[in-house]
């Protein structure tokens, strides 16, 4: 059998309902065992304290020893009476060599006994020791010697059949049987139960697994409504998928040096906290100088150049922002944070201080003692000295002034980083301006 789910199901529940069929079975027997060996001990020790009791009474009450035939008698009679309590099987007086002096009852027993056991047995005097039990296996049989004081020696025997214990075990053989039959077909309707309720929703998720592994990230599980763990999962199961299905969005529109979110993700991020109305800025960052520097050291530099950027940046989010902030990578050299306002300065300040400080071991010795380096102009093609790269930083959004759209918040951030670019430093520039007066505010952005 196929090592699964199911399989193990259905090899616990075997496991099980044999377990729990030889313990009931061995639970029944037993007790119906020792009810049966209680109600034999019982009976025997009542039919021997009669007979001590009446052999007492015969021998104690005689004034002289009488004789053997009128004993032998008087003995019968009190195997009679106990014999026909139906309880005795057989009674019977051995001398002291053994031999049966009388014997009644129903079963055929030797003519005699061994004579050593019968000396140990008679050498007991002691009043606590007036019974002795024998079991006889092979013949299934009880044998109970009673010793009392007697002026012939004789040893007293009285004879049990345990065959009743087989008899008893024979009446409970039907309900156990019958109990065993109703617990087999009992396990049946569970396993079917528990693979309808627990296999068929693990076998339909694991179905969904493979297409979604497939790339069928529209793919939604409906049919399981058990009301439980397993819809519950089922729900968690659809809920991975649409979240898949985004990252799958992210990382085709993330861009491929950097790794960072793209413009899809940059503008679903920003819209997201337009239309939840959350305050926030957004800060727009441009390398200043960076195509002379491109065209000058080459692409591979440049790229040093933007990946230096984007740590510096993710270093800034990590120490000085806030969580939920976001940071993408439009292209190029350009990069997008999205903050809380009274995040933004702090952020701004790390991120020109850093810049300004690890941008320079990417240049020349030469280049960094001019403070310049030579390359053609894209515009006149001609040859233009360019300062030591700088970083501006443009701030725009929603904290003093109304933003509806995506497409305003980057009109607004444009305008201030024309004003930033015109510096001759790394620098943060951050709009300020109501828009129901048309004027700057005096307010400032309070940092943590």
């Amino acid at each position: 059998m196929k090592n699964t789910l199911q399989a193990r199901l259905i090899i616990l529940m075997i496991l099980s309902t044999i377990f729990l069929i030889s313990a009931f079975t061995f639970i029944q027997l037993n007790n119906q065992i020792q009810r049966v060996q209680e109600f034999n001990t019982y009976r025997a020790k009542q039919s021997a304290l009669l007979l001590r009791d009446k052999l007492r009474e015969m021998f104690l009450n005689s004034a002289a020893e009488p004789p053997l035939p009128q004993a032998v008698a008087q003995i019968k009679e009190i195997f009679s009476a106990i014999l026909e309590a139906g309880d005795v099987e057989t009674a019977a007086v051995l001398d002291k060599e053994g031999k049966f002096v009388v014997l009644e009852g129903k079963l055929n027993l030797a003519l005699e006994e061994n004579k050593d056991s019968l000396d140990e047995i008679s050498k007991t005097k002691d009043s606590s020791k007036w019974l002795i039990p024998v079991i006889d296996k092979e013949h299934k049989l009880v044998n109970l010697y009673v010793t009392v004081d007697n002026p012939y020696g004789f040893i007293f025997k009285l004879t049990f059949s345990s065959g009743n214990t087989q008899e008893a075990l024979n009446q409970v053989y039907g309900p156990v049987t019958l109990t065993i039959l109703l617990v087999i077909i009992s396990s049946i309707l569970l396993g079917v139960f528990l693979s309808r309720a627990l296999i068929w929703p693990v076998q339909i998720l694991n179905r969904a697994t493979k297409e979604i592994a497939g790339g069928n990230l529209d793919l939604k599980i409906t049919s399981i409504n058990t009301q439980d763990e397993l819809e519950e999962l089922s729900d968690t199961f659809n809920y991975m998928t649409v979240e898949l299905k985004k990252m799958k969005a992210r990382a085709e529109n993330a861009n491929p040096l950097t790794k960072l979110p793209g413009n899809i993700v940059i503008r679903e991020e920003a819209e997201n906290r337009i239309r939840e109305n959350k305050k926030f800025v957004l800060i727009y960052s441009d390398l200043d100088n960076f195509k002379a520097f491109n065209d000058k050291h080459g692409v591979e530099a440049g790229d040093e150049a933007i990946l230096l950027t984007a740590n510096i940046m993710k270093e800034a989010v990590a120490k000085e922002g806030k969580v939920g902030d976001f940071l993408g990578h439009e292209g190029g050299d350009d990069f997008l944070l999205l903050t809380v306002p009274e995040r933004a300065q702090k952020l701004a300040s790390y991120i020109t201080s850093e810049f300004d400080k690890r941008i320079r071991p990417l240049y020349a010795e030469e280049e960094l003692q001019k403070g310049y380096i030579e390359a053609h102009a894209r515009d006149t093609n001609e040859i233009r000295r360019f300062p030591i790269m700088t970083i501006s930083l443009a701030g725009a959004g929603n904290w003093e002034r109304t933003i509806t759209s995506y497409s305003e918040l980057t009109n607004i951030a444009a305008e201030v980083k024309k004003i930033a670019k015109k510096m001759q430093s790394s620098n943060f520039v951050l709009d300020r301006r109501i828009e129901d007066f048309g004027k700057e505010s005096r307010g400032q952005v309070q940092d943590e």
